[in-house]
């Protein structure tokens, strides 16, 4: 994305509305109109009058988590952002390239134990959810034969002081093993979600939803699972998120509060799509 020259922008205007107006400014006619939904989308996320030099690394490094589209379009959001931020690094209205810090959530490895507060929890899947822990589960155990190879050739290495291969294998036979076990776990204690033929009526957990911010008009799309299935990627997010607690029991044409740094963003819910 091509940032022409233009004067700075003065002190005056360095809060994040009249700098992303000043950036917007700087782009063909074209990349504007391609960037200025997803800039001004960060700009209330953090408030249009809040000075751009008092966003800190953490905020911005957690930004990319609200966002809920394909893999392929998040990175397409984010390199937008990130060029906005590259722009106010280099007008001097931060100390730091911020942008560095703009990734994408990833995922939570498969082969780590995920936190004891969820282990013992019971867990309640929809029929998707537990599809796909028993299709991971199965292709985990696959993989115990290659990693006793793995061990089984690294081990062959006589120089234990040094042998990176060997406590590397170590290691994710380890992880795999303790994934396995938790997925073990999770299918024996879980309670299948009984199938509903509902339409209408309140959100219920394994609903998907179709939310409309009332600022931009923007249109999102979250599925609600629990906290084992939640995936903000894929628009799935546990019942126990902010947003995932303020739809639980709402109903088609209802209004929800989600607070986010900048203070609180209204959702209109348009549709409620029953599993």
């Amino acid at each position: 994305m091509a940032i022409k020259d233009l004067p700075a922008p003065s002190e005056a205007s360095s809060n994040l509305g009249q700098v992303a107006a000043q950036f917007l400014l700087t782009l063909s006619p074209d990349e504007r109109l391609k960037s200025q939904q997803e800039i001004y989308r960060f700009v209330r996320w953090y408030g249009e009058g809040r000075r751009i030099g008092e966003l800190s690394i953490p905020e911005v490094a957690n930004y990319a988590e609200q966002i809920t589209s394909s893999t392929t379009e998040i990175a397409e959001k984010l390199a937008i952002v990130k060029a906005f931020l590259i722009y106010s690094y280099k007008q001097g209205l931060t100390k730091t390239n911020l942008s560095l810090h703009l990734k994408p959530k990833r995922p939570t490895p498969k082969l780590h134990a995920r936190p004891s507060r969820l282990k013992h929890k019971e867990a309640i899947l929809t029929a998707k959810g537990r599809a796909d822990l028993e299709a991971e589960l199965t292709a985990l155990k696959s993989e115990r034969p290659i990693i006793a190879e793995e061990l089984q050739k690294a081990a062959a290495d006589k120089d234990f002081r040094e042998n990176a291969p060997l406590e590397a294998a170590r290691e994710r036979q380890g992880q795999l093993e303790a994934r396995i076990r938790e997925l073990e776990g999770i299918l024996k204690a879980a309670r299948d979600m009984e199938e509903k033929q509902t339409s209408g009526h309140q959100v219920n957990m394994g609903d998907t939803v179709l939310l409309r911010e009332l600022t931009s008009s923007e249109e999102v799309k979250y599925t609600l699972v629990d906290a084992r299935e939640a995936n903000p990627i894929d628009g799935k997010i546990s019942t126990a998120s902010p947003v995932g607690q303020a739809l639980l029991g709402r109903n088609k044409g209802d209004t929800i509060d989600v607070r986010v740094p900048a203070g609180v963003i209204t959702y209109e819910i348009k549709d409620i799509l029953h599993r």
